[in-house]
């Protein structure tokens, strides 16, 4: 089951992402932390700092760089427009996916 569920999240985790960001701007750190508080635990940090890249090379959000107590400055994610668009378009899909799933499942108990 480990591996269905790393495959079903691959195609998932950037409006899982997109929807922790549109609740309140996040650096890197925050974003993994939230994910492992909603049972994301297995994603690796290298995966969510590599999605973070691409969608601000995609323009889905705002970045400010903000000091750090220890090292860098952190980059700061907030949803910009195109980036709530697409959150909304993956909330329509989702939301059409998980209906017809859900009806499969009952109709496969029958």
């Amino acid at each position: 089951m480990a591996r269905q569920m790393t495959e079903m999240l691959k195609g998932v985790l950037e409006g899982i992402v997109l929807a922790i960001i549109s609740g309140q701007p996040s650096y890197g750190y925050q974003i993994r932390a939230r994910l492992q508080e909603l049972g994301f635990a297995d994603i690796a940090e290298g995966t969510v700092y590599a999605l973070l890249v691409r969608i601000e090379q995609r323009g889905l959000v705002a970045v400010a760089k903000t000091p750090s107590e220890k090292g860098p400055p952190r980059k700061v994610y907030s949803l910009n427009a195109r980036g709530g668009a697409y959150l909304d378009e993956f909330w329509e899909s989702w939301g059409f996916l998980s209906d017809r799933i859900i009806q499969l499942r009952q109709g496969a108990a029958s």
